[in-house]
């Protein structure tokens, strides 16, 4: 698709939303599989479909809900979205950034986007909130390729603080306070999914710096960036990667069991994190 006709339809879904929306999130969330029950919380929700926002790409995955809430959740407006697309979907860059670049078209300046990652640092336990300080890039494409969208940001970004070191200090102070104690920070991998990762891709992942991989996520950040959005990464890890954990074998439903799990103290951290953006 050309540029031209690509910015045509994010600013049409841009203005289907805002003749919907009274108040302007400032705040964006997307929500990985099984983490989005918090969002129930949002005050005055509006909630609207993926298929109602016109060229809104939806999800076919299962524990993504493929809806957007927009309110009020800890004294800030956001912009919630339940579930996403990936990559492996067979979806094009395009479809997979169009969410984030719709959310900077609607008011959003800050993103925070979570995912169920695997754990492979061996420090990490399975139920752990991890923040990410970094990401490894393993996908054949990404969202900037091609002609930029000079609309939205310059041809070049600077990804050196793709993760916010400002918001990430804020977490750390939610968490404490909502009891998770200081979290783990660490550089988060995407792999190509669906399938997950052999034993040798992750003892060579390890070895790159990885301390989490997941399918998600990082194609959005670099959108986010792009245009200039400050970005809080989280992780929650639902599994031990593959092989470091002997005899286990991964599953999606080890995913969405871990985030139900967990959820109650997510919930907790996410609200207190989001009590403390102005």
């Amino acid at each position: 698709m050309d540029t031209k006709t690509y910015m045509s339809h994010l600013q049409e879904a841009a203005n289907f939303v805002k003749a919907k929306v009274q108040t302007p999130p400032k705040i964006g969330l997307v929500m990985g599989s099984g983490l989005s029950d918090v969002l129930d919380q949002i005050e005055g929700s509006l909630r609207i479909g993926f298929e109602e926002i016109p060229h809104f790409p939806t999800s076919t995955v299962v524990g993504h809900a493929g809806e957007v809430l927009t309110g009020t959740l800890s004294g800030q407006v956001v912009w919630a979205q339940k579930g996403r697309v990936h990559h492996y979907e067979g979806r094009p860059m395009d479809d997979v950034a169009f969410p984030v670049r719709l959310m900077k078209l609607i008011g959003v300046e800050t993103l925070i986007i979570t995912n169920a990652a695997g754990g492979i640092n061996p420090a990490y336990q399975v139920g752990d909130f991890v923040l990410i300080n970094d990401h490894i890039n393993t996908l054949p494409d990404n969202p900037l390729r091609g002609d930029n969208l000079e609309e939205l940001g310059t041809r070049f970004p600077n990804l050196l603080d793709a993760y916010s070191a400002r918001l990430r200090g804020l977490a750390q102070e939610a968490a404490q306070a909502s009891g998770q104690g200081t979290l783990h920070e660490g550089v988060y991998l995407i792999a190509q999914g669906p399938m997950y990762e052999t034993p040798a891709e992750i003892r060579a992942f390890s070895n790159w710096g990885a301390d989490l991989v997941g399918m998600s996520t990082v194609p959005e950040v670099i959108a986010a960036r792009h245009m200039g959005l400050e970005v809080l990464g989280i992780s929650m890890v639902t599994n031990k990667a593959a092989g470091m954990d002997a005899g286990t074998e991964l599953s999606h439903d080890e995913v969405l069991d871990t985030t139900e799990r967990r959820r109650g103290d997510f919930a907790k951290f996410l609200l207190e994190t989001l009590s403390r953006l102005g």
